[in-house]
């Protein structure tokens, strides 16, 4: 096929696949720790790993073609400054493959108007006063041609992106149904234990989100340590003072030991009890310590790649 990414020579490996939109001019802490560090994982596991910049995603929203070029190119650095290697893993760019948005096209003709307006995505982001263009309502689409052409046995998810996941296995069905069973892998989804979820700075009630959250909520890996530890100490917590756990009732304060525990490798419970007795202000410390030696050398990293335009 034109453009496919060659598989890993030989390979008789399950395939999984995910990939990430370049919709900021950095990935953030939020990305590194939700997925890139485990997309570095599943190169060691028995997978045969198909990774992506899911650059036609990011039309969904008004971008311009200059900047998205540049964004796309840093989020790629990014992806190998994080540990994604082109050598065990086929690394490639949405756009350079013709067959995504042709079967995307497939896709959208096997699936019914009702079924495509029930995506929750879609409904949170018109709530949260996007715009909505015709290409975000069959993102969904789009995002199952991407996972069923590569026969994907399974993909990497987290409870955002269920949904996605099962109108990808409803679209396989029909289509295997349709056309001749044994077309189309009808992917699994793989959960990625441990996987941490970091939210907001400013609005800890919600996700991360290079599209959503406010520059002052994302700490990105391009930030500078004077920028990283602005941002930290300023995060949200509460008017209490005990340091605990506890997402319901205090999201500032349970982000930020998230945060601390992925990075640390200390359980939250163990981190609770150091904690007794300190202030926020100790607690904010120490994350910025701990994201400042994770994105430094990423950051390093990331410019001698950029800094090499081949």
């Amino acid at each position: 096929m034109r453009g496919m990414p060659a598989p890993i020579s030989g390979s008789s490996l399950p395939r999984i696949l995910s990939g990430m939109q370049p919709t900021s001019d950095s990935l953030h802490i939020g990305n590194y720790l939700g997925a890139l560090v485990n997309w570095v994982k599943l190169q060691d596991e028995a997978f045969e790993t198909f990774y992506f910049v899911a650059n036609l995603h990011a039309l969904t929203v008004p971008t311009d073609p200059q900047v998205l070029r540049h964004r796309t190119r840093v989020t790629a650095a990014q992806f190998i400054a994080g540990g994604v290697d082109p050598a065990r893993s086929s690394l490639f760019l949405q756009s350079d493959v013709a067959e995504h948005p042709e079967l995307a096209w497939v896709c959208n003709c096997l699936t019914s108007y009702g079924q495509a307006n029930r995506m929750t995505q879609f409904k949170d982001k018109v709530a949260k006063g996007q715009d909505p263009n015709v290409g975000l309502f069959t993102y969904p689409m789009l995002m199952a041609a991407d996972i069923l052409l590569y026969d994907a046995a399974y993909v990497p998810v987290g409870e955002d992106q269920r949904q996605h996941l099962e109108i990808t296995r409803d679209i396989a069905e029909r289509f295997n149904s349709r056309f001749g069973e044994g077309g189309l892998v009808v992917p699994e989804p793989y959960i990625l234990k441990g996987s941490a979820k970091i939210m907001d700075l400013t609005e800890p009630t919600g996700k991360m989100s290079g599209t959503t959250s406010p520059d002052k909520g994302l700490l990105l890996l391009s930030d500078e340590d004077s920028r990283l530890r602005k941002k930290i100490m300023a995060a949200v917590t509460d008017t209490e003072t005990e340091i605990r756990y506890a997402p319901d009732d205090k999201p500032g304060v349970s982000n930020l030991l998230v945060i601390h525990s992925v990075l640390s490798g200390t359980g939250l419970e163990q981190l609770e009890r150091s904690y007794a007795g300190h202030g926020y202000g100790d607690l904010k410390k120490d994350v910025v310590e701990l994201v400042v030696g994770t994105v430094a050398p990423f950051r390093r990293r990331m410019a001698e790649l950029l800094a090499d335009p081949a």
